[in-house]
């Protein structure tokens, strides 16, 4: 199956290329195109939608159709609709080519071109069958033709331009629903109406590999969307983690220990750990309910390597707000060389780690405070001082200047961090 692997941040990129791409093709009066993102449960292909509806001011629904029983509450309901059709007096055209009259008008002069007439018109349109008595109350008449229709369904009923419309777990629901979601892919409508202008149909679906119970998509049906296979990525986590203020001792496990996140323990039920533990000061203090918890949501051997992870002390290292905002420089540098390590003690992995901390903070600081000078002198001491390798000093300084370039301008002028960057 033709498809594309992305992260989280890969993904947005894609999909705000599509909306673009779909606008311009609507423009053209062609039809849109539709994403179908694949990945495992919790990886979290509904709420990276969610935020794109929202980075883009963009109405957003969400249908799961592997919960929805009726047909009808995907593409509305069946209506029968009578033609129906009013008498009305209208204005006729002016009279403004002597030339198309006969001999005897011509005579008349050019006054003729200044008269008009009025003319009696039908005026029909196609009335649902319940309202077909209010409209003959109203001095309407039937023409005898019938046809059945489909009224809107209520999600789309009243809504305007711009949306997207997200089909989650598409694949599990039953061969109706896939067939209908064809039918809304292809045309962006369904049988009496259509989409408004600006919206966007995405589908979510888990992987055809055996582990999910889901209905196989033909190949005929996989060439009317593009498909992208969402994959977990730990440094996407971390920045979304960082933003979102998942616990900082925790980003830091997950860090260290990427290779924890499976199938059966995802993205979701891992945060969902790290938020039932975040309450608790002293993580050693509590062992016996982190194991607990851990059990309950992230399985025995994740919850066992974070209870090692604490008994190792690693959940006390430095933090990436102490490392950019501490009062005392001197103080703060000595506990990252103390967590780091020098020479044969160093410890690549915490470094690693604290770096990416470092310069995703940073970036989601810079955010909603002013970055000062002092700031500005902290980052440089940390990225040019020998504390991080030359391959994590230019991935601090990148980090920061991809997230936001604009606040950390003074940063990027400091000669030491222009020839960093310029290798």
């Amino acid at each position: 199956m033709a498809q594309v692997n992305l992260n989280v941040t890969e993904l947005k990129g894609f999909i705000n290329h599509i909306i673009k791409n779909n606008r311009f093709l609507q423009d053209e009066n062609k039809n849109s195109v539709s994403v179908e993102v694949v990945g495992e449960s919790g990886i979290g292909k509904t709420s990276t939608i969610v935020e794109l509806a929202q980075e883009n001011n963009l109405k957003f629904v969400k249908l799961n159709l592997a919960q929805i029983e009726e047909l009808g509450d995907l593409v509305g309901f069946p209506v029968r609709q009578f033609q129906m059709y009013k008498e009305k007096t209208v204005p006729a055209k002016k009279i403004d080519d002597l030339s198309m009259v006969t001999a005897a008008q011509r005579a008349a002069g050019a006054s003729l071109a200044n008269m008009s007439t009025t003319t009696t018109k039908k005026v029909g349109m196609w009335v649902d069958e319940l309202a077909v008595q209010e409209y003959l109350k109203n001095g309407y008449k039937m023409t005898g033709k019938n046809r059945m229709s489909y009224c809107a369904p209520e999600w789309i009923a009243d809504a305007k331009a711009g949306g997207i419309l997200l089909l989650d777990d598409w694949n599990r629901a039953d061969t109706r629903f896939i067939q209908a979601v064809m039918e809304l892919i292809d045309r962006q409508s369904y049988i009496s109406w259509t989409l408004p202008k600006d919206w966007h149909i995405i589908l979510t679906a888990n992987p055809d590999n055996g582990d999910y119970m889901v209905n196989s998509v033909d190949s005929a049906q996989k060439t009317r969307y593009v498909t992208a296979n969402l994959k977990f990525d730990v440094n996407v986590w971390a920045q979304w983690a960082e933003a979102a203020g998942i616990d900082t001792r925790c980003i830091n496990f997950l860090l260290l220990h990427p290779e924890l996140v499976t199938q059966e323990t995802n993205a979701r039920s891992i945060t969902t750990f790290f938020n039932a533990i975040s309450s608790f000061d002293n993580f050693e203090d509590n062992l016996s309910l982190i194991q607990m918890i851990g059990e309950g949501s992230v399985g025995d051997s994740f919850a066992s390597m974070f209870t090692t992870f604490i008994n190792n002390k690693l959940d006390k290292l430095v933090t990436p707000k102490d490392l950019l905002s501490h009062e005392n420089e001197s103080y703060i540098l000595g506990e990252l060389r103390g967590c780091i390590g020098k020479d044969d003690t160093y410890r690549a992995d915490i470094a690693a780690t604290l770096a990416t901390r470092l310069g995703n903070y940073a970036v989601v600081y810079s955010k909603d405070n002013t970055i000062t000078q002092k700031i500005t002198d902290r980052l440089k001491s940390l990225c040019t001082l020998d504390y991080f390798t030359n391959d994590l000093k230019y991935l601090v300084v990148r980090t920061i200047f991809n997230g936001n370039k604009k606040k950390f301008n003074k940063l990027m002028m400091i000669p030491e961090i222009i020839k960093m960057t310029m290798k």
